[in-house]
């Protein structure tokens, strides 16, 4: 039996999406034309995710209005696990991330909402979770009027991998 100690970043991640109810096994779509990740060198940048599950976004409107602040802190880490899913596929596998460098966080909000960080913890202690030490990132958290599908929150983030990938 694997102990926690012995569990892969990719095991982590896994476990995290079902304590969520949720799987990124299949097709992460894109919503415009564009690329999910581009690649230079080591330094790898995710483009921004929405709390997208297959195709639909499970996490809509607005904070501090219709949203609770759970469940805001429950999309960014779907947005976390979708860029992490993306990673996956790209390097095969999580172990290969030295570390995560940047992680912006979007949150659609009301005027008087401010916290912002706290929705961007969720995605923060996710990463941290899953990488440990590597997890631990420069981050922004900014509250914006509207999002693409109407999402409640996005989340982009800048990786480095343990070698060069191209």
């Amino acid at each position: 039996m694997t102990t926690a100690a012995e569990k892969t970043r990719d095991q982590i991640a896994d476990q995290i999406a079902a304590e969520l109810g949720h799987s990124f096994d299949g097709e992460i779509i894109a919503g415009g034309h564009y690329v999910p990740l581009v690649r230079d060198g080591r330094t790898i940048y995710l483009s921004g995710q929405v709390p997208r599950v297959g195709t639909t976004v499970v996490v809509t409107g607005r904070v501090g209005d219709a949203v609770s602040l759970d469940k805001a802190r429950e999309g960014a880490q779907i947005c976390a696990l979708r860029s992490l899913a993306l990673l996956r596929r790209a390097l095969g596998s999580l172990d290969v991330v030295e570390k995560v460098l940047r992680v912006g966080v979007f949150v659609q909000c009301t005027a008087d909402f401010t916290q912002q960080s706290e929705v961007a913890d969720a995605a923060s202690d996710l990463l941290h979770r899953v990488f440990g030490d590597a997890g631990v990132h420069v981050r922004t958290a900014v509250g914006v009027y509207a999002l693409p599908k109407n999402a409640t929150v996005e989340v982009e983030m800048t990786v480095a991998a343990k070698q060069n990938i191209g």
